[in-house]
């Protein structure tokens, strides 16, 4: 327990810690372009507990509180800081109105190259799911009223390749709120067939907190008992097993998912058995008999030399940068669509989460597999990212938006306005993080 505690702590630490730093090094590098002087750049608030002042005048510093950080560059409206002047920089509000934005964008542009690199990183590194299947679709679900009737292997997404559950998941978030059909590719466990299915949705989930896309819809992940490959010269590929065949019984005893298969062959080393299986429609049986291997405390068990379906991605180093870009946008218009929901109605603001959920996803992430830490970091980046780009004044789209004035009217935005303006984005942002963390709580005592 105390272990898994301090997993959920490392990993929330380690994803803001990364994201936060990438963040502000964003302001930071055009910031040193533009001429600015930087006097500090800090990672988290409160107390420091760490800091160094380089040649240049900067400090650079890690804080106690870990939820943000800053770049804190020169005014010369403050006296004490217009004797900090050195090695021929300027004050951030002798820069030109375009510097300022840059340097504004700088963050958020960051955010969005991690996730590139975190895509790209994955991409020539290789990805490995389990193929995503679903069992005997209930009667009555949305998915078999459209004509989906037995097992299979789900393909694609509204015309979208998917690698696995979790980029169905994101698929359908993008659905939220809206009418019309989904659009499934589904793989036929029994007949091999390629099939197309439109699910109708009316306002799916509109207005809803948590909801259930995947059960809503009929969707029940399962693993099911489909030979994925077969290793060369094993009893497997000695019986002629082949990719696809599906596992319906052993010695007449039914075999649901792939643990139940797996259990079976394990049972009886040595021995032989009769697999009644589909392949291409047909029904047949086919005997074979398990290898018999033996476990580390000297018991043996049986092993036939075969895996489940599974979908594997991996590219060169320069094949795989298109690919990165292509999931930066498309994971950054789904946030878009999601924020613009929120507004709408469209998606509930029950669904913002905060620090506790952003922890738990990341410690969960962590003890799954470093591929699945990165893949949420990747993800955590962008919302970061267009989160920022909001045109609210205490984040970086609201000095986009201020200095973009002072750039249209040549002289800048009153500073009464910007005062108030400051204020109503303190009060916006901080209900948002509140409303975020009372739902992380709800989220835990559910």
């Amino acid at each position: 327990m105390q272990a898994d505690i301090l997993i959920y702590i490392l990993a929330f630490l380690s994803v803001l810690g990364i994201l936060v730093t990438f963040h502000e090094f964003g302001h930071y590098i055009v910031a040193r372009w533009s001429g600015v002087q930087v006097v500090k750049f800090c990672v988290g608030f409160g107390r420091t507990v760490w800091s160094k002042t380089d040649r240049h005048g900067t400090e650079f510093a890690i804080a106690a509180i870990p939820l943000g950080g800053f770049v804190r560059m020169l005014d010369d409206r403050d006296p004490d800081q217009a004797a900090q002047l050195r090695d021929n920089r300027v004050a951030y509000m002798d820069l030109h109105p375009a510097w300022r934005i840059a340097i504004a964008l700088g963050g958020p542009v960051a955010n969005f190259i991690l996730a590139i690199l975190v895509y790209w990183l994955l991409q020539v590194a290789g990805m490995m799911n389990v193929a995503p299947m679903i069992s005997f679709p209930a009667d009555d679900s949305p998915i078999a009223r459209a004509g989906w009737d037995q097992p299979a292997q789900i393909l694609q997404v509204d015309g979208v390749d998917v690698g696995g559950w979790q980029d169905i998941a994101l698929a359908l978030t993008d659905r939220l709120g809206e009418s019309g059909t989904i659009g499934f590719k589904i793989r036929q466990a029994q007949s091999a067939r390629e099939q197309d299915v439109l699910v109708p949705i009316t306002a799916w989930h509109e207005g809803q907190g948590e909801p259930d896309l995947l059960g809503s819809l009929g969707l029940q992940p399962a693993a099911l008992a489909m030979v994925g490959g077969v290793e060369a010269g094993t009893p497997a590929a000695r019986a002629g097993l082949k990719s696809g065949d599906w596992i319906r019984s052993v010695d007449n005893r039914p075999i649901e998912v792939w643990s139940d298969w797996v259990k079976e062959i394990e049972a009886h080393p040595g021995m032989p058995m009769t697999l009644s299986l589909y392949r291409d429609g047909q029904l047949r049986e086919v005997p074979v008999t398990p290898a018999v291997t033996q476990r580390a405390d000297g018991s043996t068990k049986g092993t036939l030399g075969v895996y489940p379906p599974v979908i594997e991605v991996k590219r060169g180093v320069l094949a795989a940068f298109p690919y990165a870009l292509a999931d930066t946008w498309d994971k950054t218009m789904m946030t878009l669509g999601v924020i613009k929901k929120m507004f709408t109605g469209q998606v509930s603001v029950k669904n913002l989460s905060g620090p506790i959920s952003i922890a738990q996803v990341a410690g969960d992430s962590a003890k799954y597999s470093w591929r699945s830490f990165v893949t949420i970091l990747g993800f955590l980046s962008i919302s970061l990212g267009v989160l920022n780009l909001l045109p609210v004044p205490i984040l970086d789209g609201g000095q986009v938006v201020f200095n973009s004035l002072e750039w249209a009217m040549g002289k800048p935005v009153p500073e009464r306005v910007q005062i108030w303006g400051v204020q109503v984005g303190v009060l916006l942002v901080g209900t948002m993080l509140i409303f975020a963390t009372y739902n992380d709580i709800l989220r835990l005592f559910d």
